[in-house]
């Protein structure tokens, strides 16, 4: 690690283009902010500092050469985080300068040969450090007289500045302005023909800062300096948005670079990125317009491809304003504009961009509820054929997602994502494979294994990316995240462990703000995660005010789980109307899933009703397509209902024997309220094997009796883990009736008490236990 950071003053081949392009720049002002860092790198070279303190400071070198200039007091406390020593040291050099005279800052300047012409410095002079060092004493030999004394005299106002309190009329800091054959490096002549070509190049653009803080802009940037600051705030958006500029003050930065230079195209690029953060349409379409405009009028694209240049920006606007229109949701106009971008394609012959478009087109029309299993296997195809394994790999993760919504085995599926990232790995595409880990995670999840989509979650969230990782960021805000993330919620509080759900929400919303694309993920999966733990708590009027919030988010998911209050508030006929509106819906939209738990929450509306047989026929649909769709878990809850449902009608032998088909899947995969539903269930149906009855009357068989009480007591456990009391209360009460029947006397009073402080605690009248599962 070590060897990494000496290379900054050690190996020239360890830097790169852009640290290169910034030393020989065509022009590179002498600024006070300048002298700071080099004060800087003197003092580097020249003390004894700690290695820890040594690779601190040596990560700070190029954002300081590269990055825009920093006040004094933004400097000294970014340098005096990683060296207080040679903070401390660079103030007082800077002092000496600023309270001496014109001829301290002289002297400083005749000592900097020192350190890169001896033999023995740590500052080699084909290093960045010491180019950087050589570029700055050229550029101060070439100064005049006059232009010394300006430099002299803002050096001043940049020290005393930092104390002098700030008044209504100090702007900021002042640069100095030479003359531009006097700092141009390249020509010993200028003309006034090159001192134009060189300003329209290196227009001065207004100042960012160089951290993440929200202070006001000052003084001009130069080109390379608002290049690295749009290279970097476009990284860290891609990369951790938490970690850029805050959307507001990064619309300010920018709103200043493009009143310098209107026709900066990437600013306006990163503008339209910045607004697509709060979901802004009108300024983000403004913004990639005029990206494309600017791109195609800066002639970058047409002086390398002539005319192929401007229909190759006029192709791809039109495909990123069709991309822009999906996201959004409005697929109309994103169908227009991806016509206009396959039309000009073809007329171009650019197979890949059409390869681009014909991704787009089954995306849209997956959107729009279509099936679109031929457009991507054609999509498929030809990628293949074009050698474009990125859409390739898309198209086959497009196709695994239709064919588990379709029924498709799960070996099939994972057989496809396997060859998939086969294809990931050789080619070290690391946003696939991370999608392919959060679709394998769904995939379980839907199929009701819970472990192997834990293990899948936890696969991805521990993997390190393939992605080079710059700024001190590693790539972890991307859907796939997300995706994982919220997973691993829902199963933890499916087991009860509300704690760890909370650390796992909070992480997502500190990684995920409210206004960042995928914070819609996370809301959902809270709303939904509050709103099944007041209904297994049996606060119904707290989980009722969350079914605005979830319909705002998902209207399927907010219809169902309205009418999964009304029916818990008696409101029987409103949810039967709208379990009604809701299956015919979900059908149409081919949603097996949701269908399925419909029929299942009719079929228990029947019950209430004690229409058991008339529930049978909608279980053995709802069983049917489970089973078809491979869906364990729905498929296990399905057959509880019906072991309930056979059990009411008078054959507890049949529901004990069909029990113990869902029993086991229950118990390894299932949730704890299903793992406490499906022992009280199978506690009651040995009660009625055992012939128990309520009355007392008749003579029971006392060790089926004996098992139903243990099977009770490891039922109260899973709900009590629910803090469920209203169940805590059924099995309570079946618990006196059955130690009543066995003579177990101390046993049945303390059931008998537990069962009336709940009683009390609730003051709400038990609904029949027959009457629900």
């Amino acid at each position: 690690m070590a060897s990494v950071h000496e290379s900054l003053y050690f190996n020239p081949m360890m830097t790169n283009g852009v640290v290169h392009a910034n030393v020989f720049g065509i022009k590179d002002w002498v600024t006070p902010y300048k002298i700071s860092v080099l004060a800087l790198l003197y003092d580097m070279t020249t003390s004894k500092i700690t290695l820890p303190e040594r690779r601190r400071l040596n990560k700070l070198i190029l954002p300081l050469q590269q990055g825009p200039d920093l006040t004094l007091g933004q400097f000294l406390k970014t340098v005096e985080e990683c060296c207080p020593q040679t903070a401390y040291a660079v103030k007082l050099r800077l002092h000496e300068m600023a309270d001496g005279e014109l001829k301290d800052m002289e002297y400083f300047f005749s000592t900097l040969p020192t350190p890169f012409t001896s033999f023995d410095t740590e500052a080699y002079k084909t290093s960045v450090v010491g180019l950087f060092m050589r570029h700055m004493l050229l550029a101060y030999n070439k100064l005049s007289f006059s232009q010394v004394y300006k430099l002299y005299k803002s050096l001043q106002h940049y020290y005393h500045s930092h104390y002098a309190k700030p008044t209504d009329g100090q702007v900021g800091l002042p640069a100095l302005v030479a003359d531009d054959s006097d700092m141009d490096l390249t020509s010993t002549e200028d003309t006034v023909g090159d001192r134009i070509d060189r300003d329209d190049l290196d227009s001065p653009l207004h100042e960012s800062e160089l951290r993440n803080d929200n202070t006001p802009s000052r003084g001009p940037l130069s080109q390379k300096q608002a290049e690295y600051f749009l290279a970097r705030q476009a990284y860290l958006l891609k990369n951790d948005e938490n970690k850029a500029l805050k959307p507001a003050a990064l619309q300010e930065e920018l709103n200043n670079m493009l009143k310098f230079n209107p026709d900066f195209a990437e600013a306006h690029y990163l503008n339209y990125l910045n607004n697509m953060r709060v979901q802004d349409i009108f300024l983000s379409a403004h913004s990639l317009l005029h990206y494309f405009d600017r791109l195609i009028l800066s002639g970058n694209e047409g002086k390398s491809n002539g005319d192929e240049g401007y229909g190759r920006s006029l192709r791809y606007a039109a495909l990123n304003l069709a991309s822009l229109h999906c996201r959004f949701g409005h697929y109309q106009q994103a169908d227009l504009a991806l016509q206009e971008a396959i039309r000009i394609a073809q007329e171009s012959n650019d197979h890949v961009c059409l390869q681009h478009c014909l991704s787009w087109l089954y995306t849209l029309e997956q959107m729009k509820g279509s099936d679109s299993t031929v457009l991507t296997e054609d999509s498929v195809k030809m990628a293949a054929h074009f050698c474009l394994p990125y859409l390739a790999s898309l198209g086959i993760q497009s196709l695994v997602q239709q064919g588990a919504t379709q029924g498709k085995t799960a070996h099939k599926l994972m057989d496809a994502l396997k060859d998939t990232d086969i294809l990931h790995w050789k080619h070290s595409l690391s946003e696939l494979i991370e999608i392919s880990l959060a679709q394998t995670t769904s995939i379980w999840r839907m199929y009701g294994k819970s472990t192997m989509a834990l293990q899948q979650a936890q696969l991805l969230l521990n993997m390190s990316s393939l992605e080079p990782v710059n700024f001190g960021v590693q790539q972890n805000n991307t859907e796939a995240f997300a995706v994982a993330l919220c997973h691993l919620a829902e199963l933890h509080a499916e087991q009860g462990l509300y704690f760890a759900v909370t650390e796992i929400l909070q992480h997502l919303k500190e990684q995920f703000p409210p206004h960042s694309q995928h914070a819609k993920l996370w809301m959902l999966c809270d709303l939904k995660i509050q709103f099944e733990r007041h209904m297994n708590e049996g606060k119904y009027h707290l989980a009722e005010q969350l079914v605005t919030a979830i319909s705002a988010l998902n209207k399927t998911e907010g219809l169902y789980r309205k009418a999964h209050v009304l029916k818990a508030l008696n409101r029987s006929t409103e949810a039967y109307n709208i379990l009604q509106r809701l299956q015919v819906h979900c059908e149409k939209t081919k949603c097996t899933e949701v269908v399925i738990r419909v029929m299942l929450s009719t079929a228990e509306l029947h019950w209430e009703s004690s229409g058991f047989s008339t529930a049978l026929p909608l279980l053995l649909q709802a069983l049917a397509l489970a089973r078809q769709h491979h869906l364990q878990s729905l498929a296990s809850e399905t057959i509880l209902h019906l072991a309930f449902t056979q059990l009411m009608l008078g054959v507890p032998e049949h529901a004990l024997s069909v029990l113990h088909e869902a029993i086991e899947p229950v118990l390894a995969h299932g949730s704890v309220m299903d793992k406490g539903r499906a022992l009280l269930l199978t506690a009651r149906c040995q009660m009625a094997v055992a012939g128990f009855k309520p009355n007392g009357q008749g003579q029971a068989d006392s060790h089926l009796a004996i098992m139903a009480v243990d099977t009770l007591n490891e039922a109260a456990g899973y709900f009590s883990k629910l803090n469920c009391k209203e169940r805590l209360r059924d099995v309570h009460y079946l618990q006196a009736q059955l130690h009543r029947s066995l003579g177990q006397t101390s046993q049945c009073n303390k059931s008998a008490m537990l069962f009336r402080l709940l009683d009390q605690e609730l003051q709400s009248p038990a609904p029949p236990v027959s009457m629900r599962l």
